[in-house]
């Protein structure tokens, strides 16, 4: 199967995530923050840990990021569970979350957040779990079929580079995401970065 069908795949089970979360968030009762208030609280706090910047700040968030790839990547053969879940459940935190925010401060707060995500993390996610799609589905095809390692190792080298990609675009996007989710946190800051996204 060639690398665009896996790349659609990991979309629509991005999608399914997405749609789920909106579900979800949209028929809980109308105290919905007070449902997350611990958890908001813990993110208040880690921000204020974060702050100021540092590129210790920015190393964290990468090697998050680069490690969740590479592990779904490793996993990907135990019948492709740990990629699906990546996917899903991202999408799924991604669409619940913003309806938290919307309710509790505007749609303008949600997509100043989500363009670091849109630009770089969310299809550097896509790239690196469609490839950890293709090498775990074609392991298992290979173990089934018993056929011979060079099918394999094509795969592998294949999609590593497309792991690599997406781990390029994690550490690209690092700095500037550290630097705009502390400053959405701040009120002061927040409010000037609402005004000039307007």
């Amino acid at each position: 199967m060639s690398y665009k069908i896996w790349v659609f795949i990991a979309i629509f089970l991005f999608g399914i995530g997405l749609a789920f979360g909106l579900t979800v968030g949209l028929t809980m009762p109308g105290d919905i923050g007070d449902f997350l208030a611990e958890d908001m609280a813990a993110l208040e706090q880690l921000a204020a840990m974060l702050q100021p910047f540092q590129v210790t700040t920015a190393v964290f968030i990468f090697l998050k990021n680069a490690s969740v790839l590479l592990f779904s990547f490793i996993f990907s053969p135990i019948l492709c569970l740990l990629p699906i879940l990546t996917l899903t459940v991202n999408g799924w935190l991604l669409a619940f979350i913003s309806t938290i925010v919307v309710e509790e401060e505007s749609i303008g707060v949600v997509l100043a957040g989500l363009l670091p995500h849109g630009i770089f993390e969310l299809p550097a996610l896509i790239i690196g779990l469609a490839a950890a799609l293709s090498f775990g589905a074609m392991t298992i095809i290979l173990v089934l079929k018993k056929e011979s390692r060079t099918v394999l190792v094509a795969t592998i080298k294949k999609d590593m580079g497309h792991v690599v990609l997406a781990v390029a675009l994690f550490f690209t996007i690092g700095i500037f995401h550290t630097i705009l989710i502390i400053a959405l946190m701040e009120k002061q800051t927040r409010d000037q970065l609402m005004v000039n996204l307007k």
